[in-house]
């Protein structure tokens, strides 16, 4: 995909500011910013966003509404990570983990049958404020180095770009991706949702993107939900 980058100084939210643009803008329009003021994640949560990190929203327009759309993002990073050497983990649905800490967020929005913004936020040299450093973690302090914030993004861009291609002729290609690419399958989890929690082994991601997770008294299909996991080993 050829890819147009509208470079931001500041701005409240890329993902705000994505879907402003993205009716009279061209599929692959991009929205880079160096710092957010109000980055978002999952369910209006706050997501710390300042300079040096990779705070970007791309605009896609599939042909149609598909949630597993968010998989594509997470995919990308995974494999961008890879291209410096870090190994990452997908945490359904829409995270990424490096040695049990997370690293980057995917949030897709958009206007169902026009667009999808898809924002990643991924920690590349930014400074994790102390009170988060036993859950997040970033590229700098993986690699002991800064890395150039320009060659991050357009590994993550070329990534992103191939795995919406594979995605728009096949779907289940991606879901086998992810399935082995993800930390929780065979893994002990909790999943709250809107209601109340499912406690159990998640055993399988699903053709349309749910997790599978064995209660003890059944199998249990999750569409959406916070998972915590019981510390493991990671590779």
């Amino acid at each position: 995909m050829e890819w147009k980058i509208i470079r931001l100084d500041e701005v409240d939210s890329t993902n705000e500011y994505a879907k402003g643009i993205a009716p009279s803008s061209p599929e692959g329009t991009v929205v880079v910013a160096k710092r957010q003021t109000a980055g978002k994640g999952r369910k209006g949560r706050f997501w710390a966003s300042p300079e040096g990190g990779l705070w970007v929203s791309v605009i896609l327009k599939p042909n149609r509404s598909d949630p597993r759309l968010v998989f594509v993002g997470a995919l990308a990073v995974v494999d961008a990570l890879a291209d410096f050497g870090i190994r990452g983990w997908i945490k359904w649905p829409n995270d990424v983990w490096v040695g049990g800490k997370k690293i980057a967020g995917i949030l897709t929005e958009g206007k169902a049958g026009k667009f999808v913004v898809m924002g990643i936020g991924l920690n590349v040299n930014n400074e994790i404020p102390s009170d988060l450093r036993e859950t997040a973690t970033s590229m700098r302090a993986i690699l002991g180095k800064r890395l150039e914030l320009n060659e991050v993004t357009n590994r993550v861009l070329d990534h992103l770009g191939r795995w919406y291609k594979i995605f728009q002729r096949n779907p289940l290609k991606v879901i086998e991706a992810v399935k082995e690419r993800t930390i929780l399958i065979n893994r002990e989890v909790k999943v709250i949702h809107s209601d109340g929690e499912i406690s159990g082994t998640a055993v399988d991601i699903l053709e349309d993107g749910s997790l599978l997770i064995d209660t003890g008294e059944g199998k249990v299909r999750v569409v959406y939900g916070d998972v915590s996991i019981r510390p493991i080993r990671y590779g």
